[in-house]
């Protein structure tokens, strides 16, 4: 595992291990993220929080929001996108699971 106080390098652990499972770098929002083979988004790397589509009120997303500082991502401020978690990086050791069930809930 990579430096656990460096978000950028945990997230690029992560992509390079769903790189092989169909998953490709880009960029939303002007930040680092993965897409599915269709061109979807399902998880990216915002202000040093990995931030998953989860899919509102399913198990992994109650999950995710269950971890310290965990929210909904809000990247304009005021209107959360409600299928999104902002995981920080106090629960790096969960962002792997989290970024698989995104590809995951993508399929």
């Amino acid at each position: 595992m990579t430096d656990a106080t460096d978000p950028a390098a945990r997230y690029e652990e992560i992509a390079e291990g769903l790189v092989p499972h169909g998953a490709v770098r880009s960029e939303m929002f002007g930040m680092p993220c993965l897409k599915d083979a269709e061109g979807r988004a399902f998880a990216g790397l915002h202000q040093g929080e990995l931030v998953c589509r989860l899919g509102r009120d399913t198990p992994a997303q109650a999950e995710a929001l269950h971890l310290p500082g965990a929210h909904l991502f809000d990247p304009a401020g005021g209107r959360p996108m409600r299928d999104w978690v902002c995981i920080p990086l106090v629960s790096g050791g969960h962002w792997d699971n989290f970024a698989e069930a995104a590809l995951g809930a993508r399929r």
